[in-house]
């Protein structure tokens, strides 16, 4: 079973083109293989009993992702909703196409984290298998000297004074091998278990397979049934929207025939109509013809007075224009009257000024 942090991103496989891919073909290197044509859930997982991470998804039955991510890998982005990486293991080249830039931005970090997990497994690996040699080495080493004490030749406190140091560090080093061999028992135990797990997990997620495979066959049965009846009804619905427009081509034409009748029933009623007046007024027009006659003498008489009075305008006009020119002489001769009578005041001002000067002398 695995386990770790799943992320429901709604991504949908494929090429920038916006059409459905998962990964390179490895033939062509070029064109995107189509893996699913609606949006999967794409996971990412942790492997336990292998110590690596895993990016998974499934499409019903079909597993259409299962790439081992490594600290080598680099997830790249091509557009703004859409990522590639390259899996060497798998020898393939896999694409996924995302709905928003949002979600595109959230699986590139988590896929970098994950590598940066990943990294950090291998190094913790790398690190017990050198711990595990650097161990056995140390063993290997002091074994030696062990043998080489027992073998010196000398007196009895010489040997002991030899190998007293050499024992008690073997005592200590198989207290440590004892106590690690019975954290591995532990260890092996609780993997077993584990794997137990694992495998009833993957017993019950095989009869889900099943289920779901039977499950898929019966849906697929159902929507051939309803695919035919579906055509059938498609086809009977055909019919009738055919025989549905025949009627209303013909509500349409007996529509326009009733507004056409209407139209001329007006137009009917209008022509009566003008025939009546027409012939009430063929009664009258003895009297609009009397009537002419005498709007016409009156308008000849209404034209002689006419006349008259323009001739009248013009001697008035023509008095006028002589009244207007004799004003003009008037005021001219008047204009130079003042002017002699304004020439003679001043003189007489003159006088008047003198004679009050001689009578002031006097």
């Amino acid at each position: 079973m695995w386990r770790g942090e799943r992320e429901r991103l709604g991504a949908r496989t494929g090429p920038p083109a916006q059409q459905p891919g998962h990964g390179i073909d490895p033939g062509t290197k070029k064109n995107w293989v189509p893996a699913s044509k609606q949006a999967v859930t794409v996971s990412y997982f942790y492997d336990v009993t292998r110590n690596s991470y895993r990016i998974i998804s499934v499409d019903g039955a079909k597993v259409i992702i299962n790439s081992t991510i490594t600290p080598n890998m680099t997830f790249t982005k091509t557009s703004q909703k859409f990522g590639q990486w390259a899996d060497s293991r798998a020898n393939t080249v896999f694409g996924l196409g995302f709905s928003t830039e949002q979600q595109l931005t959230k699986f590139a970090e988590k896929f970098q984290e994950v590598k940066e997990a990943a990294r950090l497994a291998r190094d913790k690996s790398q690190d017990k298998t050198e711990t595990s040699s650097d161990h056995s080495q140390e063993s290997g080493c002091e074994t030696p000297p062990s043998a080489q004490a027992s073998s010196v030749n000398g007196t009895d406190d010489e040997k002991a004074s030899h190998a007293g140091p050499a024992d008690t560090f073997l005592q200590s080093e198989n207290n440590k091998l004892k106590m690690a061999l019975t954290q591995s028992a532990a260890n092996v135990k609780k993997w077993e278990t584990e794997l137990q797990t694992l495998r009833e997990s993957n017993a019950r997620l095989s009869s889900a397979l099943q289920e779901s495979a039977a499950s898929a066959e019966q849906w697929k049965r159902q929507l051939a049934l309803c695919r035919d009846e579906n055509d059938r009804l498609r086809n009977k619905i055909d019919q009738l929207d055919e025989q549905c427009g025949e009627i209303n081509r013909e509500k349409e034409k007996n529509s326009q025939l009733k507004r056409r009748i209407e139209e001329l029933e007006l137009e009917l009623q209008e022509k009566e109509t003008e025939l009546k007046d027409l012939r009430k007024q063929s009664e009258i027009i003895p009297q609009l013809m009397s009537q002419c006659d005498y709007v016409s003498e009156k308008l000849e008489a209404a034209e002689r007075d006419n006349q008259n009075l323009e001739d009248k305008v013009r001697s008035l006009k023509s008095d006028m224009e002589e009244s207007k020119y004799r004003q003009r002489r008037l005021k001219e001769g008047l204009k130079n009257s003042l002017e002699v009578l304004d020439g003679k005041i001043d003189g007489l001002q003159d006088l008047r000024r003198g004679l009050s000067r001689l009578g002031s002398d006097s």
